[in-house]
């Protein structure tokens, strides 16, 4: 799995909540399209073929339809406005998906390994596969590739870790169906016992995923900061603010895919404190013009002053 590599660059173009709730939906409404096609007939050809294989990767993509829903509701409701109960908006509704997504990503996964255990156990019992399953393994396979690479594409351009999960999520069903397709190979070479094989190494993917994935946003829901280059930018920002002498203190944590900061400033201890607090808005509206921060909260320090904030 790669990480979203979001950092903030001064001319990368900034989106709206309407705007990246759009391309969510749009996207999100194309995974569901795909999805409900081969799940279907993944799961009735896999029937027919005697595929376990096809079977598991059709619940699998069954499992996304899932997911893409749970991005739905996550994007309608991150795109509401801050309100009295929310003062910072709704965006952690998308942290809430990621973390729903990896745990939906974790239970298939577990429910896959299972089942090829049980096979494995009786391999007298695995049947001899049906060519045309092989045929159909490759049309996923194709298809979901070509759906992860369209969904990680507008995932990085409206900067979407919640979208970035869900392209992932469908680049693992790329590779099960990869896999599926080489064990049902070793099925009509004449070695049955490959198909559950393929299977179980399957369910290890999506649960090692599903892992990964949860413990990224349960970490986000508790507040993580925002990666170091992340930070040095913000700071680069506030020092570069006419009036500003001096930065420190600058925290940060993580709201959906946006972030808020806190920050001390040093301004000209002679200065009135209009003028510093003149200095104090110019620096918040450059950060929220060149970052992707939700707030700025700046604490003004008399700059070679004892501040009484540090002992």
């Amino acid at each position: 799995m790669n990480e979203p590599d979001f950092h903030d660059e001064h001319d990368s173009p900034q989106y709206s909540a309407a705007e990246r709730a759009k391309a969510t939906s749009r996207s999100t409404w194309t995974s569901v399209v795909v999805n409900v096609f081969l799940s279907v007939f993944q799961i009735s050809i896999g029937i027919f073929g005697k595929s376990q294989g096809l079977i598991a990767d059709g619940i699998h993509s069954l499992s996304d339809l899932v997911a893409d829903f749970v991005v739905l509701f996550a994007s309608h409701h991150s795109k509401k406005d801050a309100d009295e109960d929310h003062p910072y908006g709704h965006h952690r509704f998308e942290t809430g998906a990621s973390l729903a997504l990896g745990l939906i990503l974790l239970a298939v996964g577990i429910g896959m390994l299972w089942s090829a255990f049980l096979k494995l156990q009786s391999p007298e019992t695995v049947p001899h596969v049906h060519q045309i399953a092989l045929w159909v393994a490759t049309v996923a396979l194709i298809s979901k590739e070509l759906l992860f690479r369209y969904m990680l594409a507008v995932a990085q351009r409206v900067k979407s870790s919640m979208l970035v999960a869900n392209a992932w999520h469908a680049r693992s069903d790329a590779a099960s169906s990869l896999v599926v397709a080489l064990g049902i190979i070793g099925n009509l070479a004449g070695y049955p016992i490959l198909d559950p094989i393929a299977v179980s190494i399957v369910g290890f993917m999506v649960a090692k995923m599903g892992w990964e994935f949860g413990w990224e946003a349960l970490n986000d829901l508790m507040d993580r900061a925002a990666d170091d280059e992340e930070v040095q930018a913000i700071r680069r920002t506030l020092q570069e603010t006419p009036g500003v002498i001096g930065v420190h203190d600058v925290n940060t944590r993580k709201m959906g895919d946006m972030i808020v900061v806190d920050a001390h400033i040093e301004v000209d201890a002679d200065i009135t404190v209009e003028e510093g607090h003149d200095i104090a808005v110019e620096a918040r509206k450059r950060v929220l013009q060149h970052h992707r921060v939700l707030n700025l909260m700046t604490h003004i320090d008399p700059w070679r002053r004892p501040d009484g904030d540090h002992d």
